[in-house]
């Protein structure tokens, strides 16, 4: 597979206007990953296709938890029959926090709700998962088209492509500052990772990658945020974009967490294009 970048926004209105879209495609973005947990309807799906020509949109992540599958699938085929062959339905099961009560035996539902695609008409070339931990990994292997890991490192895309193995999508999320000064970037990065330090699902997998308790605290080490959001010049982000694809990523979904976001995807483009 070829080594592509995606953009994944979490609903920026500055980036789902249309002439925005086709600049994006110009510089050589070829997929958008709507974050935000996307309803099951995709509602937001079909405007992001409609303003593009050539982009693909896939969501990053329909959270398994806040409807039924058949109403997915419905939408799926919509979409599908409309937009052939731009379109790839992330699924994932969010969080206890988020979810409440009904955040149960999450693996349990994963496998349920892919059934429920099944019997849908949802193709497994056509979905992938939010897989971190092995066990997910192993199911988004055997019942979808791949992988859409988020926040976390080149190691952890390794290892993942290790459990996936050859021809299976791989696509890691990966968060950016574009700024060289260590405490501004820091500053910024925090200010985004503060939520995730609170999720266990994150803080788990940080863990099986190498991190320690203390590097949970206090708004995350310096040794976590910089290993989770690449922060430096053009050629740093590069670095970083490139060790995810050495690892096994077929493409790396950027998100930009400085605030023009648009502007810094410009100032990329010619770098990792």
């Amino acid at each position: 597979m070829s080594k592509t970048l995606g953009l994944w926004d979490l609903v920026t209105p500055e980036l789902r206007d249309p002439a925005v879209l086709a600049e994006l495609e110009r510089l050589g973005y070829g997929t958008v990953w709507l974050g935000g947990s996307p309803a099951g309807d995709l509602s937001t799906v079909t405007p992001t296709l409609a303003a593009a020509t050539t982009l693909r949109v896939a969501t990053g992540i329909v959270n398994v938890w806040d409807g039924e599958p058949s109403v997915t699938a419905a939408a799926y085929r919509r979409v599908e029959a409309s937009y052939p062959s731009r379109f790839t339905l992330g699924i994932g099961a969010g969080h206890r926090s988020i979810v409440g009560d009904r955040y149960s035996k999450p693996y349990d539902r994963l496998v349920s709700y892919l059934d429920g695609l099944d019997a849908g008409g949802v193709p497994e070339s056509g979905r992938v998962l939010a897989a971190l931990g092995p066990r997910v990994l192993e199911l988004a292997r055997d019942r979808s088209a791949g992988a859409h890991p988020y926040l976390t490192t080149p190691e952890h895309t390794a290892q993942a492509r290790s459990i996936l193995g050859a021809g299976k999508l791989l696509v890691p999320e990966q968060k950016v500052v574009l700024a060289t000064d260590p405490d501004e970037a820091r500053r910024i990065a925090r200010s985004r990772l503060a939520m995730y330090l609170t999720l266990p699902n994150y803080t788990r997998n940080w863990l099986r990658l190498g991190f320690s308790s203390d590097d949970l605290e206090g708004g995350g080490s310096d040794r976590l945020v910089d290993a989770l959001v690449a922060w430096g010049d053009a050629e740093a982000v590069r670095e970083r974009v490139a060790a995810h694809w050495d690892a096994g990523a077929d493409q790396v979904a950027l998100q930009v967490l400085n605030a023009d976001k648009l502007g810094v995807l410009r100032a990329l483009s010619p770098v990792l294009v």
